[in-house]
């Protein structure tokens, strides 16, 4: 992406699919790829460089428009300062009530742990549906649920409550966050502290 900068000032934003006109001279879609930065900024053309330096993970926080400036002979698209997304469900006050908004103490919108806990059940009902026909045998046939199973489904809704508490124990976002960050330990493995749900072999 290019900006065309006038009188020390960002004019226009260029996609450097077709040419432009600047003043009375033409100039064809090819200067975006055969001519040099340097050849380019003689005519007020300039490469915009992307600084992602505030940017976050969007599942997470909430990021500003990127805002673009001209300094030192070069064009800059930065962001502002993320926004952390809510951790915890919001609920609408007697403020909101009173004009008309919605009712006091009524769900006004999820936070992120109700999300994530929504995500963990439904993953857990999803690995534990792999073995329910056991259940379904031993229902209609009396025939024995393995031990293997019954300790595997143990398991899943062991870690499964595991791993809610530690979503609901989390203080704010940059702690759910780090609940589900990946990182190496010393024996080689990527883990992440809250875990994973224990899958059959």
């Amino acid at each position: 992406m290019f900006a065309l900068v006038e009188s020390g000032s960002i004019t226009k934003y260029l996609n450097g699919n077709k040419g432009i006109q600047i003043g009375d001279l033409k100039y064809p879609r090819a200067i975006y790829t055969l001519w040099t930065e340097a050849e380019r900024n003689a005519i007020g053309i300039y490469s915009i460089t992307f600084d992602n330096t505030n940017k976050k993970d969007e599942v997470w926080y909430i990021n500003t428009n990127q805002s673009y400036a001209f300094a030192n002979n070069k064009v800059t698209a930065t962001y502002g300062t993320a926004t952390a997304k809510a951790h915890a469900d919001a609920t609408f006050t007697a403020e909101d009530e009173e004009n008309g908004k919605g009712t006091e103490g009524e769900l006004k919108s999820e936070g992120l742990k109700t999300v994530l806990i929504r995500n963990v059940k439904s993953e857990a009902a999803n690995e534990l549906s792999k073995t329910d026909w056991y259940i379904t045998r031993k229902a209609e046939k009396n025939t024995a649920i393995p031990s293997a199973i019954t300790t595997h489904r143990d398991a899943v809704r062991s870690k499964q409550a595991a791993m809610e508490t530690a979503i609901t124990n989390a203080s704010d976002t940059p702690a759910l966050e780090t609940l589900y960050t990946f990182t190496k330990q010393d024996d080689g493995s990527i883990t992440r502290p809250l875990g994973e749900l224990p899958t059959l072999e």
